[in-house]
């Protein structure tokens, strides 16, 4: 009875866990469609970092919203083989995440650079392309800030040191950007304000996966080790041997004898195969050749 409630305890919080583990991997796609969305025209074209950033936050999503099923169908129908790959997929997701953040930790001065050069190229073209022009008021007016690194960029594109865009301007008016006062616009560039919006929300998504993940793997540990505690989790007799999926701690050991079957293969913490050789068979398994029996009766001696 008490491991029954302990089942249904640890079954309950990793539906909780999987239903926070798919809003996190729905927020990171929403993250990347939304970054995609805005860098779509400011980036060049070509494989760059800043081009391939919302690619690769979307396809993290996606996994994620992928290993969130698994985990799902596995609890739901109490599925031994899909809860070990819903434990091992979150294992290699913190692993994963965890480079991942090195990697962008190492890099963050190239991505950036690069993201600064792009942005100036797209401001270049400010005057002549009315579609470009479009989009970066859109963005500084979305971000409220003004040129790549400050306001003065635009002072080579537009060929005056007193004329930023209108989009520049803390209340934008018609002309407003034409003799301004500083006071009366945006004083920070956008790539550092694009920078801090994708860091402000791209690593809360991923850290809160990363924590869910790591709260689901011990509660995944916890669940298959609640489920098959202390029993044997099922034999079946095939001609030349017997094997046996053991749950619990220790290694089991046959009845009448102190020592351990033949061959035991440790599969995990608490998981081990035992493969008895054909002179050890149980008798009561001999009459049920092929079938699969749930646990040996503890009536019965091994052997």
């Amino acid at each position: 009875m008490a491991v029954e409630g302990g089942m249904r305890c640890v079954k309950f919080l990793l539906y909780v866990l999987l239903l926070a583990f798919c809003a996190c991997a729905v927020g990171l796609i929403a993250v990347g469609i939304w970054v995609q969305l805005v860098l779509n025209q400011t980036i060049t074209q070509g494989a760059t970092p800043g081009s391939l950033l919302p690619v690769v936050i979307i396809a993290v999503g996606a996994f994620l919203f992928l290993v969130a099923f698994v985990g799902c169908c596995g609890t739901c129908k109490e599925n031994y083989c899909l809860m070990v790959t819903f434990a091992i997929f979150l294992s290699l997701i913190m692993l994963v995440e965890v480079a991942a953040a090195i990697a962008g930790y190492v890099f963050r001065d190239k991505v950036k650079a690069e993201f600064n050069k792009d942005f100036q190229q797209q401001m270049q073209n400010y005057p002549k392309n009315n579609h470009t022009a479009l989009i970066l008021d859109r963005m500084q007016e979305d971000f409220k800030c003004c040129g790549a690194a400050n306001y003065t960029d635009w002072e080579k594109i537009l060929l005056s040191p007193k004329r930023v865009p209108d989009s520049c301007c803390v209340n934008v008016t018609q002309h407003c950007g034409v003799n301004f006062n500083v006071k009366e616009i945006h004083n920070e560039g956008c790539v550092e304000k694009i920078g801090s919006w994708l860091r402000s929300n791209v690593l809360v998504a991923a850290a809160a996966a990363l924590g869910i993940a790591f709260v689901e793997v011990r509660g995944a540990r916890g669940y298959l080790g609640t489920w098959g505690s202390g029993r044997v989790q099922s034999w079946r007799y095939w001609p030349g041997c017997v094997w046996g999926l053991w749950a619990g701690s220790g290694v089991p050991r046959l009845s009448g004898s102190s020592s351990p079957p033949p061959l035991t293969f440790l599969l995990g913490p608490g998981y081990c195969l035992c493969l008895l050789p054909c002179e050890e068979h149980p008798k009561w398994l001999r009459g049920d050749v092929g079938g699969l029996v749930s646990s040996a009766p503890s009536s019965r001696r091994v052997g």
